[in-house]
């Protein structure tokens, strides 16, 4: 019992929760843009509800990422953390973009296979993993400096 007692306070008192949490929608828009691109490249609708339901965890987990992120800015910065407002604005877009890109295509199924709604739904992918990189890289800035 003292073991899971030890790594219970490891997980949520001596290592920051946003750590944890921040890997998630970099990785799921990621893979949501490489399953999209094969779908596209293999003309496969299994591959690109795959990309779907990647993109639409990768919204949830950005809101999951953030509550956890303001919580360490205030348990680890005393809510002074650098770069915070910036943060908060590209989360913001990467969960709004991300979001209305999955309702969306959620709502109007043919928006993925229409050549002139394609290119939007594949910028929407690529936007969306740009910006959740450029997060994880602005929260290494802030943990390990330039």
């Amino acid at each position: 019992m003292d073991l899971i007692a030890k790594i219970i306070h490891a997980i949520t008192v001596t290592h920051p929760l946003h750590t944890l949490m921040v890997h998630f929608p970099i990785a799921l828009t990621a893979t949501a843009a490489l399953y999209y691109v094969l779908a596209l490249w293999r003309r496969s609708e299994a591959l690109e509800l795959a990309a779907f339901f990647n993109l639409a965890l990768a919204a949830v987990s950005t809101v999951v990422a953030g509550i956890t992120g303001y919580r360490d800015n205030i348990l680890r910065f005393d809510g002074a953390a650098p770069y915070v407002s910036t943060k908060i604005i590209l989360a913001t877009t990467l969960l709004i973009l991300t979001t209305v890109t999955s309702v969306v295509r959620w709502r109007q199924r043919r928006v993925v296979w229409t050549p002139t709604t394609m290119v939007l739904y594949l910028a929407a992918f690529g936007g969306s993993f740009a910006l959740a990189a450029t997060l994880g890289f602005i929260g290494g800035v802030i943990i390990y400096g330039f």
